[in-house]
């Protein structure tokens, strides 16, 4: 198992706020533009993307209610574990969000997709800050925005 862990970001939505948008499926459906959702379906434990002829499911674990949300493998080429953590700061209405990633890697997929899957994991953090404090994330439509309740 090969472990990728994201940066912390500091989300301008409390916990409670923050882990309600993750913890059904369903939501990343709605923010997908028009064109990618006839590639994904989901339910509220389970999501199944197919890309390029391969199908990467994930379904979810357990939820602890406001802090933390773990998926793991389901219909995916290769197992893995999936974590996101909302955990309170000082601050009220702020929250430091968090990915982590343990991925059963052979060693061609982990020279191919690692640094991939350890950018993609950045930049989620990256545009959920971005989002919460009102910026457009870099490189996302802002009329997309516009569907995402956040």
């Amino acid at each position: 198992m090969v472990e990728y862990n994201s940066k912390h970001g500091q989300v301008r939505k409390s916990p409670i706020e923050l882990y309600m948008m993750f913890v059904d499926m369903r939501n990343f459906v709605m923010m997908l533009p028009e064109d990618k959702k006839e590639m994904v379906k989901a339910d509220y434990d389970s999501i199944l993307v197919s890309v390029q002829g391969y199908e990467i499911g994930a379904k979810v674990l357990t939820r602890t209610p406001y802090s933390r949300i773990e998926l793991v493998d389901y219909g995916a080429p290769f197992a893995f574990k999936l974590s996101l953590s909302f955990d309170a700061t000082p601050n009220p209405g702020v929250t430091d969000f968090s990915i982590k990633l343990e991925a059963d890697l052979n060693f061609m997929m982990k020279m191919m997709i690692g640094s991939k899957l350890q950018e993609s994991m950045d930049k989620i953090v990256d545009a959920l800050v971005a989002v919460s404090e009102g910026r457009t994330p870099e490189g996302v439509d802002p009329d997309m925005l516009k569907k995402f309740k956040f």
